[in-house]
This record gives structure tokens, C-alpha cells and sequence, in this order.
């Protein structure tokens, strides 16, 4: 279903498309329940999608610091996630052997830092998620 604004007066009028293909409007109380109805899709997709994206990220910059990983997820999509959620899911793909995670010294301090790394499980799996994603068709 595309979504297009048009300007009548001072209040913007919603169209959508129907399943013939004709326009119908949305009413004010239909877009407030589809705007909500498309953020709680989104944050489900972020969620889940914050996987392959993580996995992708260290293969590309391997070996890579968490503030790299986290740089990158937002260049890439667009997302400004938590940096708790990230630790979450670094986490989660270090308890499934998925990462590895090496300590360093920094630089100047000399403070220990974790650098990010693929395992091979990691590489596989992030292989059978990619070859299992779909984009979605857009309308013609």
C-alpha cells in the first residue's frame, strides 16, 4: 500500500491505494492507527534484523572495536540504537559462538579493549540468514 500526501487547504488529505488499485482517503483516526501500526513493525524489524547487520559489520571491519559496530550500524541504516541493545546482542552472538572478542591495549591509555571478530559458525550462519532474505517487490 504506497502513501502519498496531497495539500488541500491547510490540512494535508492521506491516499492510499486500495486492493483495484483506486485511491481511498484515510481518515485521521485511520492514520493515527496505521503510523502506529508501521513503528511497532519497525522496531520488530530493527530488533531482529540487528542480528545480520552486527554479523555483517564485524566480517566487513574485522577486527573491530564496539564503537566501530556501533558507528557503522547507524551509517548503514539509519538506526540510532542503544548501546545497551548493542552489548545485548554482541553479547548474545558471543554466547552462541557467532563473535569472538580479543583484548587489546588501547593506544594511550593502554586500557584493555575488546576487539570483534567472526568465527567461522559465525561466517555460516550469517551466510544461511543471507541466503534466506527477501526484499520486498515495490508496486509498479
Amino acid at each position: 500500500m504506497a502513501a502519498q500526501s496531497r495539500d488541500t487547504t491547510n490540512e494535508a488529505i492521506d491516499i492510499t491505494t486500495t486492493a483495484n488499485g483506486s485511491p481511498a482517503a484515510v481518515t485521521p483516526e485511520e492514520r493515527e492507527w496505521l503510523d502506529h501500526r508501521v513503528e511497532s513493525w519497525v522496531e520488530t524489524y530493527k530488533k531482529s534484523m540487528l542480528t545480520p547487520i552486527t554479523l555483517s559489520l564485524v566480517a566487513t571491519h574485522q577486527p573491530a572495536e564496539i564503537s566501530t559496530i556501533a558507528e557503522a550500524v547507524t551509517a548503514a541504516t539509519g538506526w540510532q540504537i542503544t548501546e545497551r541493545g548493542l552489548y545485548r546482542t554482541i553479547k548474545r552472538l558471543q554466547d552462541s559462538g557467532f563473535l569472538q572478542s580479543t583484548a587489546v591495549d588501547a593506544p594511550r591509555t593502554g586500557a584493555k579493549r575488546k576487539m570483534l571478530s567472526l568465527t567461522p559458525l559465525g561466517a555460516s550462519y550469517l551466510a544461511g540468514i543471507r541466503g534466506h532474505l527477501v526484499e520486498v517487490p515495490e508496486e509498479r
